[in-house]
């Protein structure tokens, strides 16, 4: 055996420890004794290492993953829903920045137009008024300095008069819409920043459900395309259109942030079913609960087509009537239709008919 360690012309033989013509050869035996412990130390690291991490995390029983998933569901219903409630303000904060940036828009053409007349106004003030510093005034970027140069130029005539009076309410509307677009601008980019914080905690949260759904081989991924099941409750009017469109759903998967029409979460699903009978709902459950306060029936008392929500308002369904409501339940799950006592055992918090 011979390993280098030195350049090309010295080396050990084995076993002795004089240069010869071939080079320098290590001995044998002493590369043994060391390579052995090393080798033995390495193995018995590994082992160890192993072991720990087999006891570190420790595959969870059925009964602990339905323990957790449990728990899950609640985080997770809040969680879609502050995310929904987030979403939301920040799409009518977008909007609000995009119709005052149209009004900025106009309002900066109106001041361009006016600027025209009055740099016209002025050039007759110079030519027939006797305004001698009319190309300094005109030239200003502040139209407020414009204005106050053209004021003690010299005589202004009533239409000159209107026409600078304008121009100055213009100027002014254009910095109060500037500054309300920088306002709401600034409000929507905030906003935007906590849609990016919750969806990353709903995220997490979600994915840990699909885990352990996929552990105990309860993940249902539904089909977007499904055509679902007849409604032939005793619905009418408007409940009975939504129902129809609800029932029609049955099998779609459930979906975070879903509103159709392949995929829904709950909320999604009670505004899409009712926006086909013409009822507009707000977006999420918490909007929902709010816009109903004066809707409120009892649940001694519940039609078809009533929205049921659950304590906290994390989740709700639609009351189909028989005791039965259709929902769309949560992550790794499916629309459908439930028994209400089944599902909820008194969780209830009330009930709102649109």
């Amino acid at each position: 055996m011979r390993i280098a360690v030195a350049g090309p012309s010295m080396s050990w033989r084995a076993g002795t420890a004089r240069p010869t013509r071939e080079g320098i050869h290590v001995p044998v035996r002493s590369v043994r004794k060391r390579l052995v412990p090393a080798a033995a130390g390495l193995a018995v690291a590994m082992l160890v290492t192993s072991q720990g991490s087999a006891v570190a995390e420790p595959r969870p029983t059925v009964a602990q993953a339905k323990a957790r998933l449990e728990k899950l569901q609640d985080q997770a219903d809040k969680m879609v829903e502050r995310y929904n409630t987030v979403a939301e303000r920040y799409k009518a904060a977008r909007k609000k920045y995009g119709l005052l940036d149209q009004e900025l828009g106009r309002e900066r053409s109106k001041v361009d137009s006016l600027r025209e007349s009055v740099v016209s106004t002025a050039s007759n003030m110079y030519q027939y008024g006797g305004m001698i510093s009319v190309p300094g005034i005109v030239s200003q970027d502040d139209p407020a300095g414009l204005l106050s140069g053209l004021a003690v130029a010299g005589q202004v005539t009533a239409g000159q008069a209107r026409t600078l009076e304008a121009f100055d309410a213009a100027t002014r509307g254009l910095r109060t819409r500037r500054a309300n677009a920088k306002t709401a601008y600034d409000d929507m980019s905030k906003i935007l920043a906590d849609v990016g914080k919750e969806k990353k905690k709903v995220e997490a949260l979600v994915g840990e459900q699909e885990r352990l759904l996929r552990r105990l081989n309860q993940f249902n991924a539904g089909d977007p395309n499904s055509r679902g099941i007849k409604y032939d409750g005793a619905a009418s009017g408007n409940a009975k259109v939504a129902l129809r469109f609800a029932y029609a759903q049955v099998g779609k998967p459930y979906r975070w942030g879903a509103t159709g029409p392949g995929s829904y979460d709950c909320s999604g699903f009670a505004q899409a079913s009712w926006a086909k009978a013409g009822v507009k709902l707000p977006r999420t459950t918490y909007q929902q609960w709010a816009w109903g306060a004066s809707r409120r029936v009892s649940l001694n008392a519940l039609q078809p087509g009533d929205l049921l929500f659950s304590n906290g308002l994390g989740h709700m369904g639609i009351y189909a009537g028989d005791g039965k409501m259709v929902h769309a339940p949560r992550t790794g799950d499916v629309v459908k239709v439930v028994a209400l006592d089944a599902y909820w055992r008194g969780r209830l918090v009330g009930a709102v008919r649109p």
